[in-house]
């Protein structure tokens, strides 16, 4: 199947610039009265609308608001690029891969082990990397491995893909999803993070139950592979483990040490974004320097890396234009008046699932997690707040809609190319994930009930 041919994000988005400008019009201007609540964060008064005279935007703020939302945006962009580049200086090192090889080939033939460890594994690189193009390094690997168990190309792409999703869907500690969208919300960074890791540790089992049961089928017998064809065709392959030297076994105690001084950071509550970068930075550098890699490598890396954050990067500066246009023409709380209107009268729990869902669909038209958050947050923030759905939920309810439908819609860029790498075909793909991705949604409208019923927060 071929790509679903979709307008590029920054097109997609920026047409919804034009729009807002031109909506500044057509919908009536209103304000709501804004007040600190016990937290210092402002938040709507639900009982203040009104409206006020017109102010509809120029048409030369279209072009205008481009360099003002990147100005406005700043903060958050250079702490994409700097944490991007850390990963580069990271990754240039060897030792996540070499890391992740030794364990798989240690449980080579444990595949009741294998397969959900294997999938916890990457699962952690989605919570804390943001893992996602670098997850298609590892899909050859995942397959000779599945090859090796008498399994198909299917399971040893889900153990990488689907492993991956699961960590991205709970990220508790996703800087360039859960981070943005808390940013925007004002909430404390990676706040709340505790429920985030429960909610990951489920996804994967229910994510390696679905592989391993599949994974077994196909070893016992190969016709009831969704990819019989290409397994029959298949070529024997080998795939070259790097061995774990005692460089990289530093490196992966550096960058235990950095995640760890990050936790303490957030429980004592006082990890800030510029903390954040600083002990990203400092990890890159130190991993660069005890992994044997040259001033200049890691250099090089860096800025390796940082290009890999460029789309996320920009795309969250073009989105913050959308805000300011809506915020120029007065017309943002007269969109929140109205969508809060409608779902007013509804459980706050209902509102709280609608939200999820929405996520959901967005992110088959804006796939980059940060272009979504700062897309979505600033309108689905203050909507929670007059519906009585907390901060701490709606980020969650973008972070699950945003992480699971990645590896689902064609849309998907890091979807198609591991599907392209395995030689999977779209439509197999589906036929094997739609069930799994079916119970992975009722888990998330059930974890976006409970959040409310325990009151996550904070607010």
């Amino acid at each position: 199947m071929k790509y679903i041919k979709v307008p590029h994000a920054f097109v997609l988005i920026y047409s919804i610039v034009i729009l807002a400008m031109l909506l500044s019009y057509i919908i009536p201007a209103g304000e709501y009265d804004r007040t600190e609540n016990e937290n210092g964060i402002l938040v709507v008064d639900e009982t203040s609308f009104e409206f006020t005279e017109q102010s509809p935007v120029h048409w030369t703020e279209i072009f205008r608001v481009v360099p003002a939302g990147m100005t406005d945006a700043a903060g958050i962009i250079f702490l994409i690029f700097i944490i991007g580049g850390a990963f580069g200086m990271i990754n240039g090192t060897g030792a996540i891969e070499a890391g992740i090889n030794k364990v798989v080939s240690l449980l080579k033939n444990r595949e009741i082990i294998l397969i959900p460890l294997t999938m916890l594994i990457f699962s952690l690189g989605g919570a804390t990397f943001g893992m996602a193009e670098s997850t298609l390094i590892f899909i050859p690997m995942g397959i000779m491995l599945a090859r090796s168990l008498g399994m198909d190309a299917m399971t040893g792409m889900a153990m990488v893909a689907l492993g991956a999703a699961a960590g991205f869907a709970g990220g508790f500690m996703n800087i360039f999803t859960v981070g943005v969208a808390q940013e925007v919300a004002g909430l404390p960074l990676f706040s709340g993070m505790f429920y985030r890791i429960i909610i990951q540790v489920v996804f994967v089992i229910i994510a390696a139950f679905f592989v391993y049961r599949y994974g077994k089928r196909v070893q016992r017998d190969m016709n009831n592979s969704y990819v019989y064809g290409l397994e029959k065709n298949a070529q024997a392959e080998s795939y070259e483990f790097k061995t774990l030297t005692s460089r990289h076994i530093f490196v992966l105690l550096i960058i235990l040490a950095g995640f760890g001084l990050i936790i303490y950071g957030v429980v004592q509550g006082w990890s800030t974004g510029t903390d954040l970068a600083a002990i990203f930075l400092a990890m890159g550098i130190f991993s660069g320097l005890v992994g044997g890699n040259t001033p200049n490598g890691i250099a090089e890396d860096f800025i390796k890396g940082a290009k890999e954050v460029t789309f996320g990067a920009l795309i969250v500066g073009l989105a913050r234009c959308i805000l300011l246009i809506l915020e120029d023409g007065t017309i943002i709380d007269t969109v929140i008046f109205s969508v809060s209107s409608i779902l007013e009268g509804l459980p706050a729990s209902i509102a709280a699932v609608g939200m999820f869902f929405t996520q959901f669909i967005i992110n088959f038209f804006i796939p980059s997690g940060s272009g979504q958050a700062a897309t979505t947050i600033p309108l689905m923030a203050p909507i929670g707040d007059i519906v009585g759905v907390p901060r701490q939920s709606v980020v969650l309810a973008f972070q699950m809609g945003d992480g699971l439908s990645n590896y689902l819609f064609p849309t998907s860029a890091i979807l198609m190319a591991g599907l392209s790498i395995a030689n999977i075909p779209y439509e197999k793909w589906l036929r094997f994930v739609w069930p799994i991705m079916l119970v992975w949604i009722i888990a998330c409208a059930a974890f976006m009930v409970i959040s409310l019923w325990i009151g996550y927060g904070p607010f």
